[in-house]
C-alpha cells in the first residue's frame, strides 16, 4: 500500500443557485486577459442541456478519457494507435473547435455607442455584439458558456434533446421530459477534478502535464508545453484550454497560490450558497490502474474503497512510515470529504465512466416533486404520500435515471442511496424539533446512527467556515525531500518516496519517462 495525499472538493447540488458568483470570481482572477478569453475554469451549467463546450460529456465525439483495457488503462484519444497519434500532432481532428465554445468568439458588446456624443435622433442607442478577438462587430451570437441558463432553448427542438445523459432513455420518454409541465432543471457547477488518474496528464506528449506531490493538484508545466493540445482533447469534461496568445495549455488551479496560505480557492470563498466543501483525503495509488478498468456498475464502490480511513491504525502506522506528517492526519479526520463520500456515501464523482477517478464529488439535488395540483384549498406539493411533508423518490421531478447516469455510471442505486440518506436525515430532524421526539428507526432503515445524522446535518445545513475548508498544513523541516516535491508523482509517479534526489519516475499510463 502506497498512500499518497490528494486535496479534494464536494458540491452540494441541492444547495446551488445557479447565481454565477463563482464563476465571476474565477475569470476576474485567473481568466481576464488576452487569450483567455474564452476560459472558464469555472461555468456553472444549467442541466439538461449541451454545456460548454457543446455536447463535452459525448466521449463517441471528443474521445477523452480512458479506456477499459485489461492490464494497463490507455486513453481513448490514442486508442488507435501511436501513428494515428504521430499524423495527428498539427491536426487533431477531435479537437474542439471555437464554435463549440463560441459562435465566433468570445464576444462583448459596444457600450461606447450608449454614451456616444453624437446620439441618433430616430432611435435609442444599441450595444451591438462585438468579438473580443477580431473586434468585428455585429457579430452573430450562436452560442456561449452560459447559453442554456434556468432551462433556455433547452426543449425537445433546442439543445436538450442532445444532452448526452439522455442516452439510455427512449425518444418518447426524452420527448416526455422535455416537455414544459414535465420539464425539469438543476445547476451543475463545474472545475477541474484534479482527477486521480487524470487523462490530461496521460494524453500529454510533452509531459507538461503533472500532479503535485504534495496534495495532488494537477497542473500545466508552461516551461514545458509545447502546445500540442491533447491535453484538451484528451480530458473529458473539457477543463483545459488552449490559450491562442501564449500558445500553451492553461486549466484550473485549484488556486494553490491561496491553499499554501491555508485560504480556500476563489470559487470556493465567493459561493453563495456555501455548497463548496474542501478537504484533504488519503489514497492508495497502487489500486488506482485496478479501479480504472473495473466495470462501469463497480467503478463508484471501488473509488470508494481506495479512499483510506484516517482512523484506521493500520492506516496511520503506515502513514507516518511514508513520511506523511501528522499534521496532515488531523486534517484527513476532520475532512468534509472523507465523510461525505467515504463513510456516509452520499456524494458521487461525475461521470466515473470517464476512468479518470475524479477527486471532485456532488451531492445528488433533492428536486422537487411532480405534483402541484391543489386539493381542498391545500396545496398537494407541499403535503405528499398521504400526508406527510416529505417526498419520496417516485415523486421527484429529476429522473433517478438521468442523475445515474450523470454522477454514477447508470448505477441508480448509488443515486437512491444518497437521496434517501439525505431523506431520512431531514425526517430526522423534523421529528426532533417539530415534534419533539427522537425516531432512530428513520435513519436505521438507510444505515445512518444519531451522531452519523448530526454531524450531517451540521456540515450539510450550518457549517463554518474552517468545517466547510480543510486545508491540511506541512512544515518542510519535517519532510525530508520537500524541494523535489513540486513535480513529485505529478502525472509520473516516485517508486521510492526516500530517493527523491536520484528517483526513477514512471507513470501508469502508456508512458514512461525518467526524472532527474
Amino acid at each position: 500500500m502506497r498512500i499518497k495525499k490528494q486535496l479534494s472538493m464536494v458540491f452540494n447540488l441541492d444547495k446551488c443557485l445557479g447565481c454565477q458568483t463563482c464563476t465571476i470570481a474565477c475569470k476576474n482572477v485567473w481568466t481576464n486577459r488576452e487569450g483567455a478569453e474564452y476560459m472558464f475554469w469555472n461555468n456553472v451549467e444549467t442541466k439538461p442541456g449541451v454545456g460548454y463546450p457543446r455536447e463535452w460529456e459525448n466521449q463517441d465525439k471528443y474521445r477523452g478519457g480512458w479506456k477499459e483495457n485489461p492490464g494497463q488503462a490507455q486513453p481513448k484519444l490514442n486508442q488507435a494507435s501511436k501513428f494515428w497519434e504521430m499524423i495527428n500532432l498539427f491536426y487533431n481532428p477531435v479537437l474542439p473547435q471555437m464554435d463549440e465554445y463560441y459562435g465566433k468568439g468570445p464576444f462583448t458588446f459596444t457600450y461606447e455607442d450608449l454614451h456616444s456624443e453624437t446620439p441618433t435622433k430616430y432611435s435609442q442607442p444599441v450595444a451591438r455584439p462585438k468579438s473580443q478577438i477580431t473586434a468585428e462587430e455585429d457579430i452573430d451570437l450562436t452560442y456561449g458558456v452560459n447559453w442554456e441558463d434556468n432551462a433556455a432553448g433547452t426543449h425537445y427542438e433546442g439543445t436538450g434533446a442532445l444532452d448526452y445523459n439522455f442516452k439510455d432513455m427512449s425518444e418518447a420518454a426524452k420527448k416526455a421530459l422535455l416537455k414544459f409541465q414535465d420539464s425539469f432543471m438543476m445547476y451543475l457547477p463545474r472545475i477541474c477534478n484534479h482527477c486521480l488518474n487524470p487523462a490530461c496528464v496521460g494524453s500529454c506528449p510533452s509531459g507538461a502535464n503533472y500532479k503535485r506531490e504534495e496534495d495532488g493538484v494537477v497542473l500545466i508545466d508552461q516551461d514545458r508545453c509545447r502546445g500540442w493540445r491533447y491535453c484538451v482533447s484528451g480530458c473529458p469534461y473539457k477543463k483545459t484550454y488552449y490559450n491562442w496568445r501564449t500558445g500553451k495549455s492553461e486549466k484550473c488551479i485549484l488556486c494553490f497560490p491561496r491553499i499554501e496560505t491555508g485560504q480556500p480557492p476563489m470559487c470556493f470563498q465567493a459561493c453563495v450558497g456555501r455548497i463548496r466543501y474542501l478537504g484533504p483525503i488519503l489514497y492508495d495509488i497502487d489500486r488506482v490502474a485496478e479501479v480504472a478498468n473495473a466495470p462501469e456498475d463497480k467503478l463508484v464502490d471501488l473509488q470508494r474503497e481506495i479512499i483510506l480511513d484516517p482512523f484506521d491504525p493500520e492506516v496511520i502506522q503506515e502513514a507516518r512510515r511514508q513520511g506523511i506528517s501528522d499534521n496532515w492526519m488531523e486534517a484527513c479526520r476532520r475532512s468534509p470529504v472523507f465523510f461525505m463520500v467515504k463513510k456516509w456515501k452520499i456524494a458521487l464523482p461525475l461521470h466515473p465512466e470517464f476512468r479518470t477517478l475524479p477527486s471532485l464529488f456532488y451531492i445528488p439535488p433533492e428536486s422537487p416533486v411532480k405534483t402541484s395540483h391543489v386539493d381542498n384549498g391545500r396545496n398537494a406539493m407541499d403535503m405528499v404520500d398521504g400526508g406527510t411533508v416529505l417526498p419520496q423518490l417516485k415523486e421527484f421531478r429529476i429522473p433517478i435515471e438521468y442523475l445515474a447516469t450523470l454522477l454514477a455510471a447508470g448505477n441508480t442505486d448509488q443515486v437512491e442511496t444518497a437521496l434517501l440518506r439525505q431523506l431520512a436525515v431531514r425526517e430526522f430532524r423534523r421529528l426532533e424539533r417539530v415534534e419533539g421526539r427522537i425516531d432512530e428507526s428513520v435513519l436505521a432503515q438507510v444505515g445512518l446512527t444519531i451522531q452519523d445524522a448530526r454531524h450531517m446535518h451540521r456540515l450539510l445545513a450550518l457549517a463554518h467556515f474552517h468545517e466547510r475548508f480543510v486545508i491540511a498544513t506541512a512544515r518542510s523541516e519535517d519532510t525530508a525531500d520537500a524541494p523535489y516535491l513540486e513535480r513529485g508523482f505529478t502525472g509520473f509517479d516516485l517508486m521510492d518516496p526516500g530517493s527523491a534526489p536520484n528517483r526513477r519516475t514512471e507513470f501508469h499510463g502508456n508512458r514512461e519517462e525518467v526524472g532527474s
